[in-house]
């Protein structure tokens, strides 16, 4: 019983649609007449509507409630719209200084690499990824490897006893005391 109230259902709800539909497409697909000629007596067998021609208008059926229900325009009767209002003058923001290279900490905010030209390693060595806690060797303690233009970077001053020492693209802070590596940032250099 419940099957047969549900396809009864169905049907009425896609019965008046189809209709609709078929309406429109004889519509389109007959010229308009004259209203002055008479209408040909109806065939028997109708012709049956043909798929919609690629790139031409598609038919749809209207139904309640879609897209034609718009909200009401303003105008005469309708609400009254509001002029925009004009945005306060924002005081400007105090520039705050960026905060300091922790060391460990990674790249620092608004860390930019730079190009520099290509970095000479000594006779024997290679590029090698330093990790923080290791040793550099003592040929890289020379004022050949110290990288004195940190500013550009955006990391602040080394501390007192310790280096900035560019290894290859990384830039290596080292404690000059026992060569130990305290904070590293990869890709600084291209």
């Amino acid at each position: 019983m419940k099957k047969a109230v549900l396809f009864l259902s169905i049907a009425l709800i896609v019965t008046p649609d189809i209709a609709l539909a078929q309406q429109q497409q004889d519509r389109m697909q007959r010229p308009s007449q004259p209203t002055t000629r008479p209408t040909p007596p109806s065939r028997p067998n109708p012709p049956k509507p043909q798929p919609p021609r690629p790139g031409g208008p598609a038919v749809q059926p209207v139904r309640p409630g879609g897209p034609s229900i718009q909200p009401p325009r303003p105008g005469p009767g309708g609400p009254a719209i509001q002029p925009p209002r004009p945005d306060k003058p924002q005081p400007p923001r105090p520039v705050r200084p960026l905060p300091p290279h922790r060391p460990g900490a990674g790249r620092p905010p608004h860390f930019t690499p730079i190009h520099r030209p290509g970095f000479l390693y000594p006779h024997g060595y290679r590029y090698r990824r330093w990790s923080i806690g290791l040793l550099l060797p003592t040929i890289f303690l020379s004022t050949q490897y110290y990288y004195d233009d940190y500013a550009h970077l955006g990391v602040g001053a080394p501390p007192r006893g310790y280096r900035w020492v560019r290894y290859g693209p990384d830039l290596l802070l080292v404690r000059t005391r026992d060569r130990k590596i305290v904070d590293v940032i990869y890709g600084a250099f291209y």
